[in-house]
């Protein structure tokens, strides 16, 4: 069952422009979110780093 290439574009587009396109504001807001998510993992991660150390330093007894 093969389709024509000029069939096969057809469909894409028709399948296109049914896509909903974000907004230029969703889009901002989007992408702040992330960077906002970004930074929290990053200090959770870094907190939850230096905790380890500081544990895995008393239990060896590592000055």
């Amino acid at each position: 069952m093969a389709v024509s290439p000029f069939k096969f574009l057809q469909e894409v587009r028709s399948e296109t422009a049914k896509v909903t396109w974000p907004t230029r504001r969703e889009t901002t807001i989007t992408t702040i979110m992330v960077f906002v998510m970004v930074a929290v993992a990053s200090i959770f991660f870094f907190a939850a780093d230096q905790i380890i150390r500081v544990l895995i330093t008393f239990l060896l007894g590592i000055h």
